[in-house]
């Protein structure tokens, strides 16, 4: 039987390239995102590929509509056995500036996101005897200026992560995340726009900082994401690598 997978935030950047790579894997997936037509997109790409997909669109945040998503993607395609929790925002600004509105979006998606959509699928995991859940963490996590609320959220996964590995391990389910550096996704180019520079040039300053001397593309986080779902994987649990190029303090 063919395993299903879940991969939110799978519109464009990583989610989307996850959502790929899992489908040449073997899996049925379900690409989740609030951008309906990303989503439908990529699913019809996969689906013209030869594999089995399907987009919809939720928020995350949203208990009703996470719960009614994931009984709906059982319905359609089979018990999901696999949770990619990659949705996310960024509101950054300097703590002075925060407000209280980018401070709650931010965490509400990451964390609160992650959690609504591990609860729901839990389930369906540990009926099956076997499960993967990846959470997308940051490099952020480690503190980054302007980023209170990002980093926050990140640092709060990698704990959540580890938490889920003590708690599912007897039932097959193993949990672990994943920290990007540097990728080139919308959203780093986002920031290069809000910082007054051309990608090209952010990503040439970025990649002399980084060892191996280029950024990160989201393919490379897609193998990792790969590993981790695979049958080889099963005695890896609530670890947190770091994908940067090189090592992390």
């Amino acid at each position: 039987m063919t395993k299903v997978a879940i991969v939110t935030g799978a519109a464009r950047g990583i989610g989307a390239a996850v959502a790929r790579r899992l489908a040449s894997d073997g899996f049925a997936v379900a690409l989740l995102d609030l951008d309906e037509a990303g989503v439908q997109e990529g699913a019809a790409a996969i689906t013209a590929d030869g594999g089995k997909a399907i987009g919809l669109s939720v928020d995350v945040s949203d208990t009703e509509q996470v719960e009614a998503t994931v009984a709906k993607i059982a319905d359609e395609l089979g018990p999901p056995v696999v949770l990619v929790n990659n949705a996310g925002i960024t509101r950054d600004n300097l703590l002075f500036k925060m407000t209280d509105a980018d401070w709650d979006s931010v965490i509400g998606v990451h964390l609160r996101g992650s959690f609504l959509m591990s609860r729901a699928a839990q389930k369906y995991m540990t009926e099956q005897k076997w499960g993967r859940i990846v959470n997308l963490s940051s490099t952020s996590a480690l503190g980054n200026r302007g980023q209170a609320n990002y980093s926050a959220a990140k640092a709060g996964l990698q704990g959540f992560t580890k938490t889920l590995a003590i708690e599912l391990g007897k039932f097959g389910v193993t949990v672990n995340a994943i920290a990007p550096g540097f990728i080139a996704t919308d959203m780093t180019a986002a920031t290069a726009e809000r910082l007054g520079v051309s990608f090209e040039d952010f990503k040439a300053g970025a990649a002399q900082a980084i060892p191996v001397r280029r950024v990160g593309e989201p393919e490379d986080i897609a193998h990792l994401v790969s590993f981790f779902v695979s049958e080889g994987a099963g005695f890896i649990s609530g670890q947190v690598v770091y994908a940067a190029g090189g090592p992390t303090d």
